[in-house]
């Protein structure tokens, strides 16, 4: 194991900046409070002198506890993955799975910067005893489920708890790498899928045949939570050590005198207004795109016009006013966008997850409609992109860390992501076999491996430390936001347009209804070769090319995006100065 490089960058300051405080004050603060406290900073300082405590032996600790959390996390998400469609199918509701993943990418994109906040003012062991008591909670729930709301319930829970675990992975990294080694260490959480790419298909299979979906899913409520005792110990671990040192000062907060008063600071602190806001504007306008259906008498009726009216008139603009004149500690510092590496790097993470959810959400069930594929096969296909996306992004860390630049990758993974979305077009049923589809599911992990990441190290490059913890919630919360929309319009191309497809092909309305309620269902009576088979791979088929063009569409913006990223040269420190954040000071001259 490496030595993970710590240094404290020289520029750093322990107060804030007048631009710095310009994102978490507005007007309306008393100036004289804001100068001598700030719970932002304070918690930075606090976590600074933790970091700098960790020794070889619990760095190792803790980088070995980020890999089984990552097993964990990752094994499981694989696998609910397709019990999850199988859960939809024994509700008879699999048309809502696209809806289910959009209720989740809404709940991660808003819960993100919260957590931050929670993990720079509390500590990041607060962070993961809450983000592990969310998961096994939620996960209970679903288990447990036994009609479609309990199971969204449940669903959302876990979500949360899984957010906060993947947050708390970034932020622990950036808080004991330095920049030319980021990347490189933003892949140890992900190197599980290279194995569990090969296991998750075996596994689910072994599960539903003697289990049940219920079975695969509860266990990891027993699993997660001792997978990440090593985490938490490491923690500890440092923690104690820097308070024998005496780097942890007393608590300078000023004393409230009730704890109500306590309570309207922390909400104030948390932004929880703010993503109250965010989670209602979301919701309002993408659910009812997943909601509404192929029925054009749904569109009409009462509920669908009043959540998007009340969404696009209300919450929108209510949102951005809140944000940019009355948040006191924003949750989403519009301020920052300024800096063009940060924009950029926002509209790549919203586009990635747009495009890849477009053909990524429903599959697993188009493998095995049209091209007939098994539990284990289809769990392997649809795992290709996470497994190679990890090869070649290890591999490009590596080569990061010798050439010292960024940009470049990134540019050509968007490159090679547009090429993949097009093959999906041509290889999009199983008339010329699976070989297409297994291509451009590897052609997208090597686009995939090329930019996510080094567009999160690049953003958090373009941050100061202080915002480092904001900064990579919020490129997550844009990333999730990406996946809410993916999800909202492969659903709504998904209800519109395959129940017609379907009836237009069987000839038979009862039979449309379902094939498209149960899917998995029909084809087990209605095997290869037979006319009903026939006509359901034409539908899948058509729809299938509405949907990976609408994602070629959206890579390209991608592309065009990351041209606009700044060309950093990165080096052991977290972050860099001012000067060179905001292109003003270029090291060796490089171009910006």
């Amino acid at each position: 194991m490496a030595t993970v490089p710590h240094q404290s960058p020289p520029h750093r300051k322990m107060s804030l900046s007048s631009d710095e405080k310009s994102v978490h004050h507005t007007s309306h603060t008393d100036p004289e409070v804001e100068a001598s406290y700030d719970p932002h900073a304070e918690g930075v300082r606090r976590i600074t002198a933790i970091s700098s405590s960790f020794d070889i032996k619990s760095k190792f600790l803790l980088f070995f506890g980020i890999f089984l959390i990552a097993y964990a996390y990752g094994l499981d998400g694989q696998t609910r993955y397709t019990y999850q469609t199988y859960a939809t199918n024994d509700y008879a509701q699999h048309s809502l799975l696209g809806t289910f993943n959009t209720v989740r990418a809404i709940c991660a994109a808003a819960i993100q910067p919260p957590y931050a906040r929670v993990a720079d003012r509390f500590g990041r062991l607060e962070l993961i005893l809450f983000a592990t008591t969310f998961y096994v909670f939620g996960t209970i729930l679903v288990a447990a489920s036994n009609g479609v709301r309990m199971f969204v319930t449940g669903q959302l829970f876990y979500q949360i708890g899984y957010t906060g675990l993947m947050l708390l992975i970034e932020v622990l990294i950036a808080d004991l790498t330095g920049l030319k080694d980021r990347v490189l260490f933003s892949y140890i959480p992900a190197l599980p899928f290279i194995i569990n790419t090969w296991v998750s298909g075996d596994l689910t299979s072994a599960v539903l045949l003697h289990a049940g979906w219920r079975w695969g899913i509860g266990m990891w409520c027993i699993i997660l939570p001792v997978c990440a005792i090593p985490v938490a110990g490491s923690v500890i671990h440092a923690r104690r050590r820097a308070a024998r040192k005496g780097k942890l000062a007393s608590n300078s907060a000023p004393k409230h005198s009730s704890l109500v008063e306590a309570f309207i600071e922390l909400t104030w602190q948390l932004d929880v207004i703010g993503m109250v806001l965010l989670a209602a504007m979301l919701s309002l306008v993408l659910l009812p795109l997943t909601l509404a259906g192929g029925a054009k008498e749904t569109w009409k009726s009462a509920h669908i016009i009043i959540m998007l009216v009340i969404g696009v008139v209300v919450c929108i603009p209510t949102f951005f006013i809140w944000e940019i004149k009355f948040a006191k500690y924003p949750a989403v510092p519009f301020s920052q966008f300024t800096n063009r590496t940060i924009l950029a790097g926002m509209i790549v993470a919203i586009g990635l997850n747009m495009s890849w959810y477009l053909q990524g959400d429903f599959l697993y069930t188009v493998l095995a409609v049209s091209f007939d594929q098994s539990v284990t096969s289809a769990t392997r296909i649809t795992s290709l992109y996470s497994f190679t996306s990890v090869l070649v992004g290890a591999g490009a860390g590596l080569l990061i860390r010798k050439v010292r630049y960024i940009k470049p990758f990134v540019t050509a993974g968007t490159l090679v992501f547009i090429l993949a979305m097009g093959l999906l077009i041509k290889f999009r049923d199983g008339s010329a076999g699976v070989n297409g589809m297994i291509g451009a599911q590897v052609l997208l992990g090597f686009g995939g491996g090329l930019f996510p990441y080094p567009t999160q190290a690049l953003v958090q490059a373009a941050s100061s430390h202080e915002q480092m913890a904001t900064m990579t919630a919020l490129y997550l919360s844009f990333y999730q936001i990406g996946s809410a929309l993916g999800n909202a319009i492969s659903t709504a191309i998904w209800t519109q347009t395959l129940p017609k497809k379907l009836a237009e092909h069987l000839g038979d309305a009862t039979a449309a209804a379902n094939a498209y309620a149960s899917p998995l269902t029909y084809i087990a009576s209605h095997p290869v070769g037979t006319p009903e088979r026939t006509a359901m791979v034409a539908a899948y088929s058509e729809v299938q090319r509405y949907l990976a063009i609408t994602g070629l569409c959206l890579s390209l913006i991608v592309f065009v995006s990351s041209l606009f990223l700044r060309n950093f040269k990165v080096d052991e420190r977290q972050s860099l100065s001012e000067e060179e954040r905001l292109g003003r000071k270029s090291p060796e001259n490089v171009p910006a």
